[in-house]
Formats: C-alpha cells, sequence, structure tokens
C-alpha cells in the first residue's frame, strides 16, 4: 500500500528571536525605528517594528493604507492617535488597530519618551519605507515631492494634501 503524503505535515524550524536592542536601528528626525519582524522573514504575511518618539514628534499625519491592515502596542508612556475627527491617547498597554482604508495618525504629545510595536499585516516590505523615511527626513529642508513618492510607492496616502509631512514642536 502507498503512503498517502497529503495526510501529513512537513515540519520545519523557522522561528525567529529578535531580542530587546535587536533588529536594524533606523535614526529619523526625533525618532527612531528598529525593525523587529520583517516581510521577508515572513514571506510578506506581516512586519513588526519598534518606533521611539521623542517628545513633541509626529510620527505620522492623517493618512490610510488601502491594502495593509495598522495596530500599534503601546510598550512605553503615551501616544496620541488620530482616528478620522476624533483623538484618543493610548497608554502604556493599549492597542489600537486600524483597519485598511481608516485614516490615522499618531505622535507623542506627551513630555516623554513613547514606544511602540507598529504591526502591518501584510507586510509589504514596510522596511523598505523606513529606510526610505529615515533618508528623506534627515535632509533638511525635508523634500515634500520625494516623500509623497514614498508615502505612495508603500500604500500610505495622506488623507489632507496640504499637511502630510511629520511635524517636532519646539
Amino acid at each position: 500500500m502507498q503512503q498517502q503524503h497529503y495526510l501529513e505535515d512537513t515540519l520545519e524550524d523557522r522561528a525567529v528571536v529578535v531580542r530587546s536592542e535587536e533588529g536594524e536601528h533606523i535614526n529619523a528626525a526625533g525618532g527612531e525605528i528598529i525593525l523587529k519582524i520583517t516581510s521577508n522573514m515572513t514571506k510578506d504575511q506581516l512586519g513588526i517594528y519598534e518606533i521611539r518618539l521623542m517628545p513633541g514628534v509626529t510620527g505620522a499625519q492623517l493618512h490610510y493604507h488601502r491594502y495593509m491592515d495598522e495596530t500599534f502596542i503601546v510598550t512605553k508612556g503615551k501616544m496620541t492617535v488620530q482616528l478620522n475627527g476624533k483623538e484618543i491617547t493610548a497608554e502604556q498597554g493599549s492597542i489600537v488597530y486600524v483597519p485598511r482604508m481608516t485614516p490615522h495618525g499618531f505622535g507623542n504629545t506627551s513630555d516623554e519618551e513613547a514606544v511602540i510595536m507598529l504591526l502591518f499585516n501584510p507586510g509589504q516590505n514596510r522596511e523598505g519605507f523606513f529606510r526610505g523615511l529615515g533618508a528623506i527626513l534627515n535632509e533638511q529642508p525635508v523634500d515634500a515631492g520625494k516623500f509623497l513618492k514614498l508615502y505612495q510607492k508603500y500604500d500610505s496616502y495622506p488623507a489632507d494634501a496640504g499637511n502630510f509631512l511629520p511635524r517636532r514642536s519646539s
């Protein structure tokens, strides 16, 4: 009798462990992005990134994604999140899930560093966006045209075309 392979699972060891300070670090004006779990690691199923924002720094103005969902997990401090007409404060331990086509923005309006884990599903090579973001935001002045082109390449669309560049309050 022939063995029926379609009834058996093929097990693999593809687990990834990323420790606290591990991952590619990207400096962006007023913050740091650490690539933790990338699209490559998950066959584009998701991406997980640690975002550290200094006080008064906008992470992103109001925007939306057509093809991916975004989840914020606040691990330190407080994050202000705009959700299409309302603003909430998400304290440490809070989780904010933002499905595709939902306008949202976020920033650190507190007087202490804020840290979030940001999950995108699918991942859609979001790390390419973050690498470009670091390069563009560290150029002064920030080139709005380049920023918008980067946004659109990586499934981000400003809700307000006149207000899409991140800000840092003085």
